[in-house]
């Protein structure tokens, strides 16, 4: 079974069809979202080069906080799955750097970080379009998720999953442990090895291979809790990296600013499906859920 592909430039009514991969499987696969193919082969190629440099020069990198949700975390640094061992990857996460971004001492260098911010304020153009398209299928204003996803908790992640990781414990192990994503929406580009898998309808893992100009977005945490459970959270994970090849990927995380408070939407409560969720501050779920996938490694 494969994943709805959307054209988003090229369908009639993209919001239509956004609305009902996103409550059929809460995950779906967009193309023409207006990203630059040459522009995404730069950052990845950024990625490989920086990933592969020495220890030392990634270490000068490191992540530092969880409140500040920016630098590099090597092998076995996090646990996506809580309560499972530590995950198969590399990470260099990147929060809010158009906004407010670190000192240039924090980057590998002054072109990486260039290359970085172009590609995460092009990215968040791209990702608010579709919230725009979003917003108008829930009778709601077409700037009411953009306005409070102005990028202050926004976050671009780059993931390297090393060719031939084999698991290093006896339990399962995998490249990213089975987790839901916490905010928004998350928009992942893939680049030619494959790995990821989603929860199904009927409960089984589905492979989500890479498609050529195509980005997988999936509906996180928030979203689900907005839509009052119609659009759903679904879990998905990364397995262990045992082929020959590196995998590389890249992720934007819409997650709200901290202050937004989230609670069911007019259109999506009814007498037949009264509000499940309660209100809830953004920033204090948001923070939980990056505090319980560091397992206390790291300040908040």
């Amino acid at each position: 079974m494969n994943l709805p592909l959307v054209d988003f430039a090229a369908s009639p009514d993209p919001g239509a069809e956004i609305d009902a991969g996103l409550a059929t499987f809460g995950f779906l696969q967009l193309s023409h979202i207006g990203i630059d193919p040459c522009e995404l082969e730069a950052v990845f190629s950024a990625a490989d080069a920086f990933f592969h440099a020495s220890l030392d020069e990634k270490a000068r990198c490191a992540y530092r906080s969880a409140a500040e949700n920016f630098g590099y975390q090597g092998m076995l640094e996090e646990n996506l799955d809580p309560g499972a061992p530590a995950d198969l990857k590399q990470t260099f996460t990147m929060r809010n750097i158009v906004n407010d971004p670190p000192p240039v001492e924090r980057w590998p260098s002054a072109e990486f970080r260039d290359i970085m911010r172009g590609f995460f304020a092009h990215a968040l153009d791209c990702a608010h379009a579709v919230q725009r398209r979003m917003a108008d299928t829930l009778s709601l204003p077409s700037e009411f998720f953009t306005t409070v996803h102005s990028g202050e908790n926004v976050t671009l992640r780059l993931l390297h999953y090393p060719a031939g990781a084999a698991p290093m414990t006896e339990a399962a192990q995998l490249g990213a442990g089975a987790h839901t994503d916490y905010g928004f929406i998350t928009l992942l580009f893939q680049h030619g090895v494959a790995g990821l898998q989603v929860v199904g309808p009927a409960g089984d893992w589905i492979d989500v291979p890479p498609s050529d100009g195509a980005v997988v977005v999936n509906s996180g945490d928030l979203l689900e809790r907005w839509s009052n459970g119609k659009y759903k959270s679904t879990r998905h994970r990364v397995i262990a990296n045992t082929g020959p090849r590196d995998r590389l990927s890249i992720a934007l995380f819409l997650d709200p600013n901290s202050e937004a408070q989230v609670e069911a939407l007019p259109s999506c409560v009814s007498a037949n499906n009264p509000a499940r969720y309660g209100p809830i501050s953004a920033g204090a779920h948001l923070q939980s859920k990056l505090e319980a996938t560091h397992k206390g490694r790291f300040a908040l």
